[in-house]
């Protein structure tokens, strides 16, 4: 994927960050490193693998907003940060690795998911999703706005959110094809949001394809 980008070192970075109105509460969580800086908004066609991006080693800033028509996917440990200094938009994110996401505006994607995972998710505006998936543990470390879409997540994911949210059951939000059932193997069940089995929902949004009925 061929992305102009430039070099900052982490004094660099920060100037940036304070000059945009990220606060330290949130960069002061990253690495104090080199970081790829892409100037002004940038619209990507296809998924955003973040476990294969290069050369952003440890991390990746968009100084505007960005747009990914497919899926942001992290499924391994050791992905670059990726760091929006606006809006994000995407058909979908699915963080599942040592994920570094950090976004000064609102996000908006069809399924935002997160399962077990060693991370960092920050919000500084709303999280509008067509689904909310937290599972093992997972939930992100701020999201400063609203949160509207449905969330299906175990009963402690939901009390650490801390607020209102819809939880219907999972076929009526997801197609089918990402339900668990009775007939599945055991080797999923460490996906622990109710009704949905995590490796066929992953395979669906590698893939390019809907997960919402």
């Amino acid at each position: 994927m061929n992305i102009t980008a430039a070099p900052h070192s982490w004094d660099e970075s920060v100037v940036l960050f304070e000059s945009r109105g990220l606060p330290v509460s949130r960069y002061g969580n990253l690495y104090e490193e080199t970081y790829d800086v892409h100037t002004g908004a940038l619209s990507l066609t296809g998924p955003l693998d973040l476990d294969a991006t290069e050369p952003y080693g440890t991390g990746f800033v968009v100084d505007g907003d960005l747009e990914v028509t497919g899926a942001i996917l992290n499924v391994d440990d050791g992905c670059p940060a990726l760091i929006v200094l606006g809006d994000l938009t995407a058909g979908a994110i699915h963080l599942e690795g040592d994920a570094k996401l950090l976004v000064r505006g609102t996000v908006r994607t069809g399924a935002f998911v997160g399962h077990m995972t060693d991370k960092l998710v920050m919000i500084g505006g709303d999280l509008h999703a067509g689904v909310t998936v937290l599972s093992a543990g997972f939930f992100p470390d701020e999201i400063s706005g609203a949160l509207t879409g449905p969330v299906l997540a175990a009963p402690y994911a939901l009390a650490e959110l801390g607020r209102e949210v819809a939880t219907p059951s999972a076929a009526d939000v997801l197609v089918p094809e990402v339900l668990r059932t009775d007939r599945d193997e055991d080797d999923d069940t460490c996906f622990d949001a109710p009704g949905v089995h995590g490796s066929r929902l992953r395979a669906r949004l590698e893939a390019g394809l809907p997960v919402l009925r």
